[in-house]
């Protein structure tokens, strides 16, 4: 007889869950870069990642009194949530800067390195077990990454991709910080200081070269703020509720969003090898999911 201890089926519909958070996370995000990359043409980059945060800042502001925790804000970590703004400014700031120069998806293409360092940090950091079906499910989605970047090409040598690796380990750290701050800290604290510290913290820096915002960017900047709140707080659940080395793969769907928005918005359409690399990313993402599934089934007598 087939059975599944009750712990292991909660690990497994958390994992769940997670995975769903992720994949809605990746959507909300995908539709903030694609808007955040029509801005990178006319403000600094600084100045770009501080208007992400402040734009989204009234709507999480509107969700802590929905969710009636304003007092909540104040029992916090507070080095881990500093820790949290710096690299999250640090992340956006690198990445905003690489989308002028790259397309959508060559910039998530080369950021795919963040869920191999995600789940390498987490082993000492978190102390979780990352089994071989996951190790061997992560590199072969990286594999699908190369092949849809054409590392041939020299991407890798630009001066846009060393800031998406750069954003890549930024988000990896912020990644691992949220999902230690989310055993203590309610999801409300995570998304309200991630937001204003974002806001604030690149706002300062890009103060002394600020550029007026035109009007009629004004749409683009309300696409991002409710995709970014919406990122935002999907992300935050998805990392409270599963492993971070099993969720953190999901965000390889990105691939299919930035191909998708390329060829919406700026009529750039995928390649052979892009296609290809997708389908790597994509196979290695259901087999995981398939061994995830199969590892926590036990069979009794």
């Amino acid at each position: 007889m087939t059975t599944v201890p009750q712990n292991l089926s909660a690990n497994r519909s958390n994992n769940l869950r997670g995975i769903v958070f992720m994949v809605i996370a990746v959507g909300a995000f995908s539709m903030m870069d694609a808007a955040m990359k029509t801005l990178t043409m006319h403000y600094p980059a600084l100045q770009v990642a501080s208007l992400r945060g402040g734009v989204s800042l009234p709507l999480v502001c509107l969700y802590v009194l929905w969710r009636r925790e304003v007092g909540s804000l104040w029992q916090v970590r507070w080095r881990l949530h500093l820790l949290r703004t710096v690299v999250g400014v640090c992340m956006l700031s690198l990445f905003v800067f690489a989308l002028r120069t790259l397309a959508l998806a060559e910039a998530y293409a080369i950021f795919f390195i963040a869920p191999l360092l995600i789940s390498v940090l987490s082993i000492p950091v978190l102390k979780e077990h990352v089994r071989p079906s996951h190790w061997l499910a992560i590199g072969g989605g990286f594999g699908g990454v190369l092949v849809a970047l054409r590392p041939d090409q020299g991407a890798f040598l630009s001066l846009g991709a060393l800031a998406v690796l750069g954003s890549a380990l930024c988000y990896a750290v912020s990644a691992l910080a949220g999902r230690v701050l989310s055993r203590s800290d309610s999801s409300a604290s995570l998304v309200f200081w991630g937001t204003s510290g974002l806001a604030f913290g690149a706002g300062v820096l890009a103060w002394p070269h600020w550029v007026p915002v035109s009007a009629e960017h004004v749409p683009a900047l309300a696409v991002v703020a409710f995709s970014g709140f919406v990122g935002q707080l999907a992300i935050t659940h998805a990392f409270r509720y599963g492993q971070a080395s099993v969720v953190a793969p999901f965000e390889y769907t990105a691939l299919a969003w930035g191909v998708g928005l390329d060829a919406l918005l700026w009529h750039l359409l995928p390649d052979r090898d892009t296609l290809l690399g997708g389908a790597i990313i994509i196979a290695c993402g259901l087999y995981m999911v398939r061994q995830q599934r199969v590892k926590e089934l036990v069979v009794t007598p």
